[in-house]
């Protein structure tokens, strides 16, 4: 590590990162499944969330059935799950604490209020309709942290490692937040293209902020494959993986060039093999093939640089 930034300090600003993208992105999630929850397949369409972030062990120690109140509650406000919302912020602001010497006094306070926020929220807060507003202001306040950090962070190593979380971290969002609609919510055969596939992927365009920069590329009609390859492939989309990945790739030359690092070229290597993957595909191509795969193939990457991160950088020890 340069001596201007302790290892300690890169991987707590890292983490903060992350841990908001994540709250923000599991409340985008939230929001676009309650759409389509309260049907025939409610029950299954939240088992399904359990499934995509792999805590059927986890909820399954409740003795809850997966009803929309019981998930909502355990993705939302169960500070006993760590996949939470309310979790990741804790986490955010323990890690905030740690860079005290290092973020502004804006960064502490927002989080601070937001975290004790949410402390003070019941069950009864995400009873429907309350459920939608919950989601908006999660994303709100997670962007309101994203703007005070953009205006008031001083631009050193610590800067870096922030958006590298950041990417990271919506890459891996995206991916999910995309199988959710087409390996969770996916109608029966016969309804591919109908009203309502229409209507899910439109809602999961709106949930990732890409309605409206998708109709500029696509001003009319809305097929699977399209929205598959804005949200995967689309370089000017700043939530495409395509995007995040140019978006990391960049972060590490710079922290070797400006800051003489020379770590970071294990993943580097593990992003370029990624990129690879991703500007030979159409969306056609991936969704013939096996979308769910090919997202598993992502979150798997991604989990590499992530791995190869924390050995440069914040000393992890390697993998035995």
């Amino acid at each position: 590590m340069n001596k201007h930034l302790l290892s300690r300090y890169a991987e707590a600003v890292y983490w903060l990162s992350r841990y908001v993208e994540r709250a923000e992105n599991l409340a985008r999630i939230l929001d676009v499944n309650e759409t389509f929850s309260r049907d025939s397949r409610g029950i299954q369409n939240w088992q399904s969330i359990i499934q995509l972030n792999r805590d059927e062990e986890l909820f399954a120690e409740s003795g809850l059935e997966p009803s929309a109140d019981n998930v909502l509650y355990f993705y939302a406000l169960d500070p006993t799950n760590p996949s939470s919302i309310i979790s990741s912020i804790h986490m955010a602001r323990e890690n905030a604490r740690t860079l005290r010497p290092l973020i502004s006094t804006e960064m502490w306070i927002q989080l601070n209020i937001l975290y004790n926020h949410l402390r003070a929220m019941t069950r009864e807060s995400l009873a429907e309709p309350r459920i939608v507003r919950f989601c908006s202001f999660i994303k709100e306040s997670c962007q309101t942290h994203v703007g005070i950090t953009e205006g008031t962070f001083y631009r050193d190593e610590g800067w870096y490692f922030y958006q590298l979380g950041r990417w990271i971290e919506r890459a891996d969002q995206t991916t999910r937040l995309l199988d959710m609609k087409y390996h969770l919510l996916l109608p029966s055969t016969k309804d591919v293209g109908s009203p309502l596939d229409v209507s899910q992927w439109n809602s999961v365009l709106r949930s990732a902020a890409g309605y409206h920069a998708f109709r500029r590329v696509h001003p009319s009609g809305m097929t699977p494959t399209d929205v598959t390859a804005f949200l995967l492939f689309h370089k000017s989309f700043p939530r495409s993986v395509l995007a995040c990945v140019a978006e990391l790739e960049e972060l590490l030359h710079k922290l070797k060039s400006i800051y003489n690092l020379r770590q970071g070229s294990g993943a580097l290597e593990q992003l370029d093999r990624l990129r690879g993957g991703l500007v030979n595909q159409t969306g056609d191509a991936v969704v013939k093939s096996g979308l769910h795969e090919f997202l598993d193939w992502i979150q798997s990457t991604l989990i590499s640089v992530h791995g190869e991160l924390g050995q440069d950088y914040f000393g992890y020890k390697e993998a035995g």
